[in-house]
This record gives C-alpha cells, structure tokens and sequence, in this order.
C-alpha cells in the first residue's frame, strides 16, 4: 500500500512539479492549496507525512503546523516544512511550530527523497 502524502502548497506550478516528483517516488497524494486546507485535510485523510509550504494564503504553515500538533488525531503526523523564503532563523522557526524537517526551495528530487525518508520509516 502506497504511503499518503499530504502536500500543501499554493504556488500552482510548484505544487504540480512537487506532486509529480512525489508520485515518481512511489507516494500517493493529497493536495491543500492553504493552511486552513491542510489543518482540515490532515484531520479527514490522516496522511503519514505532510509537505507544508510555509508562505500560503488564509493560514501559513506555521499557523497550519500548530493548529495539527494540537489535533490528537494528527500530532503526531511528521511535518516538512518547505519554504522558498529561506531567511536565518527560518528553519528553527518552523521546527519550533511543530515541524519535524525542514527544506530550502529549490531542492532537488534527491533532497526532497532524503528528507521524506528521515521522517517516514
């Protein structure tokens, strides 16, 4: 059975090179096109990892990450945070939200992959 990614990106032309780079790599998924999206999503679908934009609209992934973590169905859910907005203090402010990982855009497919692995066993 095919592992369910839950991907929640606004960009549309980001999402669909993020979801077809996800389904080359055997994953099923499910799309959020805001935070609000991906908090109602995670909680009906319980995917086994979401790939959070943190610049989105209505909700960002900061705001999305925390409102999940305080969900007892989704908190545990692993999170990766992605973001093309990468300034210093990013990374620790995503991880601080309730996000497991953490990647800079652009990545490469290899990146997105290595990360996914860390957090999905």
């Amino acid at each position: 059975m095919k592992r369910l990614i839950l991907l929640a990106e606004d960009n549309e032309a980001t999402l669909d090179m993020m979801k077809t780079q996800l389904e080359f790599l055997g994953y099923q998924v499910t799309l959020a096109r805001n935070g609000v999206e991906a908090v109602a999503r995670s909680i009906a679908e319980l995917p086994d990892l979401i790939v959070m934009d943190m610049h989105m609209p209505v909700m960002d992934g900061l705001q999305a990450a925390f409102q999940i973590r305080k969900e007892p169905k989704t908190q545990s859910i692993p999170i990766l945070a992605a973001t093309a907005k990468a300034v210093s203090g990013d990374r620790e402010k995503c991880l601080a939200s309730g996000c497991n990982g953490y990647l800079a855009k652009p990545f490469t497919h290899r990146e997105l992959d290595a990360a996914i692995k860390k957090l999905v066993t």
